[in-house]
């Protein structure tokens, strides 16, 4: 029997749930870059109008070069974090000393930067 079995088991599904916040956050990148080629190949296709091609340009704008590719990056920053804490939290639950929880705030400070990002890139949506 391993010793603080329940403890490493909440430690692993906390783990494996950073992983899956990770990996949609790359899925969703993905999508919002072939979104991006989809409108330059609409925009370059010379059929819409010219009000059409405005709007389609400004949804093509510096923020839509760069956008599916930090949400990339930051997918993949989740997944590196999430390995890091994982195998943190790992040696804290076998040392017998009593530890702080101090890695709190960097899991919320993750989630509130992901929270912004949707919402920024929502709005610019919208807007544009």
């Amino acid at each position: 029997m391993i010793r603080a079995f329940s403890d490493h088991a909440a430690n692993e599904r906390t783990f494996l749930a950073w992983v899956r916040t990770g990996i949609a956050v790359i899925a969703f990148g993905f999508v919002i870059e072939r979104f991006n080629l989809f409108l330059l190949a609409l925009a370059g296709s010379g059929a819409p109008a010219v009000a059409e091609r405005l709007r389609i340009e400004r949804l093509e704008g510096p923020l839509g070069r760069y956008d599916g590719l930090a949400l990339i990056v930051g997918g993949l920053a989740i997944i590196v974090l999430a390995a890091i804490r994982f195998r943190r939290t790992g040696r804290l639950i076998d040392d017998p000393a009593t530890h702080p929880a101090d890695s709190l705030r960097t899991e919320l400070i993750l989630s509130a930067a992901i929270v912004v990002v949707v919402a920024l890139f929502s709005a610019y949506l919208v807007i544009g």
